[in-house]
């Protein structure tokens, strides 16, 4: 067992939610519980899973390599994701990761030398009005990101 007793314990509120027989119905919720505790999904981590749903490990893997909010390796302590789907890119979102590569001095799918900071270029996010649009750490979507306000994330994300 990798996980912490408290991961485990989450895992089984998740597999409290489906019948005994769909238990893999849980696999996306304990897969993001194993991330928040590790920072990213190893192939350790992804067999732990599926012995404790009790499904294949190549099942487990093929929802973590299908989903971009699983980490395959490890990222920066802040994982900031960019949308740059068509709508963004078009409405300010390309400008938005370009500030962002210089103020980072990273390109996509790096980490400062730090290991703050992993720049992620990412899919739609349901926000096309708000752009340009940034998910920190797949859970805190920021809107409208001028440079003056990825500045100030920024500086928050340092402390």
């Amino acid at each position: 067992m990798l996980l912490s007793e408290q991961a485990y314990k989450k895992i089984d509120r998740e597999l409290a939610k489906f019948p005994a027989d769909q238990r893999q119905s849980a696999v996306m919720a304990a897969l993001a519980i194993a991330q928040d505790e590790y920072g990213w999904v190893s192939p350790e981590v992804m067999q732990d899973v599926a012995d404790y749903i009790g499904m294949p490990a190549i099942a487990v893997q093929e929802v973590a390599t299908f989903y971009n909010m699983y980490d395959l390796k490890p990222v920066g302590k802040h994982k900031v994701t960019i949308c740059t789907n068509l709508p963004c890119a078009l409405s300010g979102g390309e400008k938005a990761a370009a500030y962002l590569k210089e103020k980072l001095g990273i390109d996509y799918r790096q980490t400062t030398a730090d290991g703050q900071f992993t720049l992620v270029e990412g899919e739609c996010m349901g926000a096309c009005g708000d752009s340009p649009v940034l998910l920190v750490n797949n859970k805190r979507m920021c809107s409208h990101m001028s440079n003056e306000k990825i500045d100030a994330l920024l500086a928050e994300l340092k402390k």
